[in-house]
């Protein structure tokens, strides 16, 4: 069992985001258990077959109508040693319900009981006492037990290290393991000690390789929304200048089209007749039109990403003042949106949108910045 995500649902026009699992659940009718999916979100919020908050979950996995073990697997034996044990303790009603209260404390962006175990950790390294082991205690048996083993992300020594640090001296580990010497729970610091040098390294490393990223936010998102003027363009479009529907002469491939769709619908035409048809359109959207009745030439959706990158690229190389419009954005994204053009070109509430005019003008944009700077040239 595993989380996936991220998922979300609409509440109020907002996004609560979630995850989601597999569980089994009791039919009643048919006497067995099925697979069926757990959904939490960052309300509170639960999902599994029909919508419940938290108590009434906890409620039907302590009543075992619904279970995070599968029912139908063998049962783990009541005397297998814990110590050599590589698998992690068995999954309990109450500890996977309080797996599912901390995956909604992270879903909601508050600590989690990993958090609360790491800043444990940190403290006793910092000061190695009795009251700093017992707050690392108190933080590691906060952690679902089904999920200790994971906590280090060490496929090897898995929580060893913990296990061994909170065992007395002179005590053995689980009961059935090594007695605790000091020296083990100095093994066990140097252990934590190494993984913050391996972090700090790794840290470095990224600094170094990611050292192109931004260091402050970039602007907000910019969101390019379709719109009609029934009596025409205005004067200063602004921002709307953007739409691939804005009349402005494009030259390319020694011919002139009256727009971005006028050339798009005009070059995917087969027939050089409907080219024609759709170049000669009066107004874009009749290009769209003719261009959507007319067979596409072999290959276009191969071809279509690039045709659209090339008439973006005249459109704003050819006409500066729709190029300074365009820079004037900066580092924003640009989200295009609309229901004429297809999903693929635009940026879709439902997750449909793969938002490719969106790109490709910011790739135009960084173009254009790239032709205003002054390079080094020659050898």
């Amino acid at each position: 069992m595993s989380w996936q995500g991220p998922t979300y649902r609409v509440v109020d026009g907002e996004r609560i985001y979630g995850a989601w699992c597999h569980v089994w659940r009791w039919v009643p009718y048919s006497e067995e258990f099925v697979v069926e999916d757990l959904w939490v979100f960052a309300d509170g919020a639960v999902r599994c077959q029909e919508r419940m908050d938290l108590e009434e979950l906890e409620e039907l996995l302590r009543s075992g109508w619904v279970t995070a073990r599968d029912p139908y697997a063998p049962e783990r034996p009541a005397d297998a040693p814990k110590w050599r044990s590589r698998s992690p303790e068995v999954c309990t009603p109450d500890s996977f319900f309080l797996e599912v209260t901390d995956k909604v404390e992270e879903l909601s962006g508050r600590t989690t009981a990993w958090d609360r175990l790491q800043e444990a950790i940190r403290g006793y390294q910092k000061e190695p006492s009795e009251s700093r082991r017992e707050l690392l205690r108190e933080a590691y048996l906060g952690v679902p037990a089904h999920v200790r083993i994971y906590v280090l992300g060490d496929m090897d020594r898995q929580d060893r290290p913990l296990r061994i640090l909170l065992t007395d001296l002179g005590e053995a580990v689980d009961g059935d393991g090594p007695v605790v010497t000091a020296e083990m729970h100095r093994d066990a610091l140097d252990y934590f000690d190494r993984l913050d040098d391996d972090d700090r390294a790794h840290k470095e490393r990224i600094a170094v390789l990611h050292a192109d990223d931004q260091d402050v936010p970039g602007r907000p998102t910019l969101v390019s929304n379709e719109v009609v003027f029934p009596r025409g363009w205005p004067e200063t479009p602004g921002l709307f200048v953007l739409r691939n529907d804005y009349p402005v002469p494009i030259v390319f491939g020694g011919r002139t089209y009256a727009s971005v769709l006028h050339g798009y619908w005009a070059l995917a035409a087969a027939d050089p007749a409907d080219h024609d048809r759709i170049r000669a359109a009066a107004t874009p959207r009749d290009a769209h039109e003719l261009g959507g009745r007319a067979a596409r030439r072999d290959g276009w959706a191969e071809l279509r990403v690039g045709v659209m990158g090339e008439l973006l690229r005249a459109k704003f190389g050819q006409h500066p003042g729709l190029a300074d419009v365009l820079l004037a954005t900066e580092d924003a994204r640009i989200r295009y949106t609309g229901y004429d053009e297809a999903p693929y070109w635009t940026d879709e509430r439902d997750g449909r949108g793969r938002n490719w005019v969106g790109r490709l003008l910011e790739l135009v944009r960084s173009e254009l910045l790239v032709a205003r700077v002054s390079w080094p040239t020659g050898e």
